[in-house]
């Protein structure tokens, strides 16, 4: 198995990657389009790629000065426990360099702190009007 990574939208298939999440129980509920819109939005994209097919994916949120926040990361289940998510980690930690880097997971501590994270706080949330009821449809 041979992965590639790469910060390129090029040759990305938003249709195909949204399915593979669906698939891997990873979607939370935008479109293609919309996915498409926050990727391209960030500060900072990995993908992780066998062949042409997509196997991970995640992306940093920064102000380019001292905080960011890594969301969307996602390594296909069946490519799990080879390396591709630290790997997406470091490619994007690579340019946040000085920053204080910030994520929030439901269940997999023990996989960021092999990555570096510690626990810190409590995460909030607040959702203003409704999920996903925006432009960016």
């Amino acid at each position: 198995m041979s992965i590639d990574y790469s910060s390129s939208h090029d040759g990305i298939d938003w249709a195909a990657l949204k399915a593979a999440l669906a698939a891997d129980r990873f979607d939370n509920g935008r479109t293609a389009l919309q996915m498409e819109r926050s990727f391209r939005a960030s500060f900072r994209c990995v993908y992780a790629r066998d062949g042409a097919q997509v196997v991970g994916a995640a992306r940093a949120l920064s102000d380019g000065v001292c905080n960011a926040y890594i969301v969307d990361m996602w390594t296909h289940s069946l490519h799990r426990r080879r390396g591709i998510g630290r790997r997406m980690i470091d490619v994007l930690c690579e340019s946040l360099v000085g920053q204080h880097v910030y994520l929030f997971t439901d269940d997999q501590e023990a996989f960021y702190a092999e990555c570096g994270f510690s626990p810190r706080g409590v995460g909030l949330e607040r959702i203003v009007g409704s999920w996903l009821q925006n432009d960016s449809k």
